[in-house]
């Protein structure tokens, strides 16, 4: 089943065209990218390790649903303050309702990030993944190999979209880049053109958050129009996407290169879990 998007024309008649298929890396030019041989580090509950373990996923978050933990970002993603007056101004030629800022909105509507670490610091650990009953852990890759991991999965012609029980094709495009700290009320992009909309998915408020270090993986969809499904239904962006991944193969490739954990975790619950999957937890 494919997906749908809906256009205006000049007659103001919904022209439905076929959905563009995502791509790989398509602004990797826009984007700082790290050595290939660069470390992350990943904090994440022991709990939703697991889950992501068993089933067999990375956890993706919408970029504008960060807000429900202590320090996360209400603005990811989101237009600067200075930008937004000079977006709101520039119209669309065939839709002259619909601005660039409304473009903005709806493609930061339909971007999810996984976010990553360049520095394994006490920041990461004492700042993520608070909101746990088994304690945290820290997943430590290699960016190059989960870099060709995830192009692997999303090729064209390799992944679909499971979506309301649906096999839709894929629509989201992967990118992958560090985090740009800015002032984030004084800092402005669009003085000589309008950006493309995955720059304000890299840049951040310098003041709040430069301790992250962050690299992030992102998946956006197009930002114009409404997807719909075959049935005329409009296909809705959900708060979190599940982007496949194996972990026991990761593990054995080098892709993950450890898996520590903090102390008052609990280790041995964790290890009899892993153990299902002959994964062996780190004592470090």
């Amino acid at each position: 089943m494919s997906l749908k998007e809906s256009k205006m024309t000049n007659s103001n008649q919904p022209q439905h065209v076929s959905a563009p298929l995502g791509y790989v890396e398509p602004h990797a030019g826009l984007l700082a990218i790290p050595p290939e041989s660069q470390t992350l580090y990943k904090i994440i509950s022991a709990e939703n390790l697991l889950r992501s373990v068993f089933g067999g996923y990375l956890h993706f978050n919408r970029v504008d649903s960060y807000v429900d933990f202590p320090g996360a970002d209400p603005h990811d993603g989101r237009q600067l303050p200075k930008d937004k007056p000079g977006n709101e101004s520039s119209r669309f030629q065939n839709s002259p309702n619909f601005t660039a800022a409304d473009y903005y909105d709806q493609s930061r509507a339909r971007t999810y990030a996984c976010c990553f670490s360049l520095e394994n610091s006490n920041y990461i650990w004492s700042s993520y993944a608070n909101n746990n009953k088994r304690g945290k852990v820290c997943v430590v890759f290699e960016f190059g190999k989960l870099r060709n991991a995830i192009n692997n999965t999303l090729r064209p012609g390799n992944a679909a979209i499971e979506y309301n029980g649906n096999r839709c094709h894929q629509i989201f495009s992967v990118n992958y880049g560090l985090v740009e700290y800015v002032e984030w009320q004084s800092h402005q992009i669009n003085t000589e053109r309008l950006p493309n909309p995955i720059l304000y998915t890299y840049l951040k408020d310098k003041q709040r958050f430069s301790e992250e270090r962050e690299l992030r993986v992102s998946l956006s969809a197009i930002g114009i129009g409404q997807l719909s499904l075959n049935d005329g239904s409009t296909m809705e962006f959900p708060n979190s996407l599940q982007l496949a991944f194996d972990f026991q193969t990761a593990i054995t490739d080098g892709t993950i290169l450890k898996i520590l954990h903090a102390p008052g975790a609990d280790t041995d619950f964790l290890k009899s879990e892993l153990n299902k999957l002959r994964i062996v937890l780190s004592d470090g």
